[in-house]
Formats: C-alpha cells, sequence, structure tokens
C-alpha cells in the first residue's frame, strides 16, 4: 500500500513540475510580446478539407507529373513533435482528422523557428503554409509561420498508453476526447442517430414538440423518480420519468402525430445499460395501433440504423447482426415458453408464477407481482437470446398501466417491445384512452406502491381529465437514444456514448 501511495506522490510531484515548465514557457512567451491565449483564428480549412483538396488536386495533376501544393492556414492541438535540429516535424490534429506539419528553420526564418521550443503537447496552435507531399509521400504542411493559439499548462496523457482508465476517462472526458479521437467518432455517430432519426419523424409527418421536464406528478412509466423543489411555490416537483402523459395530452388536444427527443430522469441503479439521466425518443400517433405502430417501428429502426453504419448488415460486440426485413415477431409467453421452458401464461396465482420462475432460476423477491415476475424471466432467459431484431408482444396488464386490454383477453395488453443485439431499443403500447379503465389502472398502481412497489405510477388526476375530454385511438413508442448509440457505435456500455455519464463521488 506504502508503495502504491510512493507511486501516486511520484506522479503528482511529475505533472507539478511539467506544469511549472509550461507556465516559465508562458511568461516567454508573454515576455517578447506575444498573447498565448489568442482571441480567434483565420484557418482556410479543417484539416480534412485540406487533405482533400490536395488529394483532388494531385489527381487533377496526375498527368502533367509537376509537384502540387495547396496553400492553407491550419489550426489545431499539436499532438506530437520530432525535432531534428534545424528542422521539426508535428502532428496537428482538430475535430476532423491530423495532418503532419513541417517546420524548417530555413524557410520559417531563425528567430520564428526558435519560439518553436516554447510549444508543449496539447497546445493549440494556428499554422500557415503550402501542403504537399514529402519525400516519403506523407501529405504534410509546410509551415511559413506558427503562432500559438491556446498554451496547455497541463500534460495529456502519455502517447502510446493513452488515457485508458475507464473511471477517469468518463470524469474527464475532455482529456478522454483530447487523447482518443476515437472517442470523437463514437459521439459524432451518436448525434448522426439524432439527427437520420429527426429527419425520418419530419418526412413520416411527426410534429417535434416540447413538453416539461419538472412535473407535478411523476408519470408516464414504471420508475423511481427524483425530487425536487420549487421555492417560490414552495412545492415538491419530479424530474420526469417520461414524457408520454404529456404528450398523450397534445393529442387530445388536436394533434394528430407527435415526437420529442430530451432528457428523461430515473433514480434507479447504473449499469451497462442504465444512467440515471438518459435521452429518449417518443411518439405518438392517432388512429393506429400497436400492430401498425409495429411496422412503422421496424421501418424507421432499420432505415435510421442503416443510414448511420452505412448498410444493411453489421457486428455488435463480435456478433453479425442482419436488418433484413421482415423482423422476427413472438408473443412473449411464446418466447418465455421457447427460451425458458416454462409456461407460465397457464397461471394468474403470483404464487405459482414465482415457483415456476424460481424453477428455472430466476430470483423472485416479495414485493414482485405476477407481472414483474414475468418481467423478470424475459430478462434472465428469454433477452440473451434475442440476437436478431426482434418484436415480442402481448405482455401483462400488471406492467402495462397505460396500455389498452389486448382484444379477446383482458389480462394482457396490446404492447410491444423491440430487443436487437440482445439490447431493449424500444417500448410501444396501443394507448389506454378509456379514462374509466385508466383510472382503475392508476389505483392497481397504488396499491402496488402500498406494497412496497417503490416504481409504480401515482394517480394523475389531471391526465385522466384529459382522458375524459377523449383521446381518439392512438399507439404510442418510446426508443432509447443511448441504446441505439451503443448499437451504432458496437459500444458495449452505455457510459461510451454519453458524454458526461453519473459517476460516484470520489
Amino acid at each position: 500500500m506504502a508503495h502504491e501511495h510512493d507511486d501516486q506522490q511520484e506522479h503528482h510531484s511529475s505533472e507539478q513540475e511539467l506544469r511549472r515548465h509550461r507556465l516559465e514557457k508562458l511568461e516567454r512567451i508573454r515576455a517578447r510580446g506575444e498573447e498565448p491565449f489568442k482571441f480567434a483564428f483565420s484557418r482556410t480549412h479543417l484539416i480534412a478539407e485540406a487533405r482533400a483538396l490536395f488529394e483532388e488536386a494531385e489527381r487533377a495533376a496526375a498527368n502533367g507529373g509537376a509537384p502540387v501544393e495547396i496553400p492553407a492556414a491550419l489550426a489545431g492541438r499539436m499532438t506530437a513533435m520530432r525535432s531534428h535540429g534545424k528542422s521539426a516535424f508535428a502532428d496537428l490534429r482538430d475535430e476532423t482528422d491530423k495532418i503532419q506539419v513541417f517546420f524548417g528553420c530555413a524557410q520559417m526564418g531563425e528567430a520564428a523557428y526558435e519560439t518553436l521550443k516554447d510549444l508543449d503537447l496539447g497546445d493549440f496552435i494556428g499554422v500557415r503554409g503550402a501542403v504537399r507531399r514529402t519525400k516519403r509521400g506523407e501529405i504534410t504542411l509546410f509551415a511559413d509561420a506558427c503562432e500559438i493559439l491556446t498554451k496547455s499548462l497541463r500534460p495529456l496523457p502519455e502517447k502510446y498508453h493513452g488515457l485508458t482508465d475507464v473511471e477517469t476517462r468518463y470524469r474527464q472526458r475532455y482529456l478522454d476526447m483530447a487523447s482518443n479521437p476515437q472517442v470523437i467518432t463514437v459521439f459524432k455517430k451518436r448525434i448522426q442517430v439524432v439527427g437520420v432519426l429527426r429527419e425520418w419523424l419530419n418526412a413520416a409527418g411527426f410534429l417535434e414538440v416540447e413538453t416539461p421536464m419538472l412535473h407535478p406528478i411523476p408519470g408516464g412509466a414504471t420508475a423511481r423518480p427524483f425530487i425536487t423543489h420549487h421555492n417560490t411555490y414552495d412545492r415538491d416537483l419530479y424530474l420526469r420519468v417520461a414524457p408520454e402523459l404529456y404528450l398523450k395530452r397534445l393529442i387530445v388536444g388536436g394533434f394528430d402525430k407527435v415526437f420529442e427527443i430530451g432528457r428523461c430522469f430515473r433514480n434507479e441503479g447504473v449499469d451497462t445499460r442504465h444512467n440515471p439521466e438518459f435521452t429518449i425518443m417518443e411518439l405518438y400517433e392517432a388512429y393506429q395501433d400497436y400492430m401498425g405502430l409495429m411496422k412503422e417501428t421496424e421501418d424507421m429502426l432499420a432505415e435510421v440504423i442503416e443510414a448511420v453504419i452505412g448498410g444493411p448488415t453489421f457486428t455488435y460486440q463480435g456478433e453479425k447482426i442482419s436488418l433484413e426485413r421482415p423482423w422476427a415477431r413472438m408473443t412473449l409467453h411464446d418466447a418465455i415458453r421457447q427460451y425458458a421452458d416454462i409456461d407460465i401464461e397457464a397461471t394468474r396465482d403470483r404464487a405459482t408464477a414465482a415457483a415456476l420462475a424460481e424453477s428455472v432460476g430466476v430470483e423472485v423477491t416479495p414485493t414482485m407481482g405476477y407481472g414483474k415476475i414475468v418481467d423478470a424471466v424475459l430478462a434472465a432467459k428469454v433477452q440473451p437470446h434475442l440476437v436478431q431484431p426482434t418484436f415480442l408482444y402481448d405482455y401483462p396488464i400488471e406492467i402495462s398501466p397505460l396500455a389498452k386490454k389486448k382484444r379477446g383477453n383482458d389480462a394482457l395488453t396490446e404492447r410491444f417491445q423491440i430487443f436487437i443485439a440482445r439490447l431493449e431499443m424500444g417500448n410501444a403500447f396501443s394507448e389506454l384512452n378509456d379514462p374509466i379503465d385508466q383510472r382503475e389502472r392508476f389505483l392497481e398502481q397504488i396499491r402496488l406502491r402500498e406494497a412496497g412497489d417503490d416504481e409504480a405510477q401515482f394517480l394523475d388526476e389531471d391526465f385522466i381529465a384529459a382522458l375524459e375530454v377523449g383521446m381518439p385511438p392512438t399507439a404510442g413508442l418510446g426508443v432509447g437514444i443511448d441504446r441505439l448509440a451503443m448499437l451504432v457505435t458496437d459500444s458495449a456500455s452505455i457510459r461510451e456514448v454519453i458524454f458526461f455519464p453519473q459517476l460516484r463521488v470520489l
């Protein structure tokens, strides 16, 4: 233990020494009248643009044989420097790419070249010159001038090992991105997912709306909420667990097709698939039911994923996934019979269901009702088999308080979930629009809460009043944006696709 402490002290001392040297360089820069934290820099191209322009010029000049060069002013973070006496090579990186930069004393002049000694890895610099190839064939910016744009006072992680400690990567995401450029690529794909999804929904006639994040009553999902307090009104409020009940109020009011992409908050455990703060897309469509919405969901997800990954097949965590349609469809109870080898649908008795679940190794706690026992069997025995895109539908009424009863079977609801690569990607219902039935479902949720289920839903009188005004037949869907981002970036953990995930306090 003492040895570990000594190592930490040595590392801290080394960092402090490096910072001291950088501060000395900072003072030298200022002493010669140069500002080490510039206000702006007029770059002519992003690095990827400069590379592409140069390669295009090379192709155009292929028959002429004359050397090609493109004037450019580039800016970015310096991530490597190799000095060779009167010349030096550096790596310059911006958001789009990196490029080699050549600094030559003869080209820049002695005085300008000497100022390079005050540069450090991690500094942001602006470089002007011409892009051409070196004798070894590497595309390089040959610098005429270089200026410091921002002096980095803390060193980046060591080049060849990068930032590998997972906790540090998440806590200091700025360092993670600066030292692991592939992380930026992951987040660009996440951003692309949201953009393509929004385009698809707009093209399908859905209108994007915004609903409150502070709720007087938490609702729309079976989840434990976060509580906050509003000082002026002197009342407790809840961070939303789902936008569902407000979006359905809009359907009551006269909108036919709406969607929202936004943050939700659930005071639940953290694992590779759950973060207390997450992003969801919810849509609601009047005059639609869950079977019609199932087909729309299949088209939407397939087209969005294909647009981002570039084709109908991809690999997630070593397994090949095909988006070829139609996707598999099974009732939930058929899936349990197939994968768990028990017929839990044959009973409505809680004790019998618990015994069946426990017989196949599923843990059952005293507060779990019939529906949650079925859900636990799904999670433990069915979901691990759902690698290819699969819809499971017709869920027990006990765990679907906002869904319409299945036509012809009051024990079930018209609900489906979509799974891809073992990840639950979405949840949908034929929405319950009978206010009398909805009140009874809420009252049953209250009974569950009183029995110890702190995730059970609350009674929302205003929402029932809205239903009494009248909501047309409606289907609704929620899709987890973070899960979708995990899928298209081949990320095993949700923390890899959230810029700043929640972590324990050190």
